[in-house]
């Protein structure tokens, strides 16, 4: 599990404290002969909050996000079949690395919207494309989940 997996479930788990909201955000153990489905599973009563989330963490100087680099082969159509079976809302977080000493930054895509790219034989997503996306906020070292993006619908 990445940091940024483990900031991610943490992140979660702690607004669903702070805000007394029925949920658990965690992670699958992954297993040497089997592949992941998601790295993070939220779980709640909360229909806004019953999640699956695929966590990438890309440095800057890629200059984008690539299907075929960052994703398995069939990576992408695996995740979209759980989501679907699942009945579970998907998003991808991308943490965006700008080198050593610099802070990291967050972001969020519906996976309705990576779907959409990848099926219209798109390669990825820029940097600069990312960075038009909700921002995760950060609180010095820590990710904070933020409300409003729920319950605007500006996210899901």
């Amino acid at each position: 599990m990445t940091e940024f997996e483990r900031e991610i479930v943490r992140s979660f788990n702690k607004f669903f404290e702070q805000n007394q909201i029925d949920g658990i955000a965690y992670r699958i153990k992954q297993h040497r002969f089997s592949s992941q489905i998601l790295d993070v599973l939220v779980d709640s009563s909360h229909e806004d909050y019953y999640l699956g989330i695929e966590c990438k963490s890309v440095s800057t100087k890629t200059g984008a996000l690539y299907f075929t680099q960052h994703f398995g082969i069939d990576q992408i159509e695996r995740i979209d079949n759980f989501l679907r079976r699942s009945g579970r809302k998907g998003l991808l977080a991308v943490e965006l690395k700008h080198g050593k000493g610099k802070p990291r930054r967050a972001y969020i895509i519906k996976w309705i919207d990576l779907k959409k790219r990848y099926l219209a034989e798109g390669v990825g997503f820029t940097v600069e494309e990312i960075m038009r996306f909700p921002q995760i906020r950060r609180r010095g070292r820590s990710y904070v989940i933020d409300a409003q993006l729920w319950k605007n619908d500006q996210l899901l």
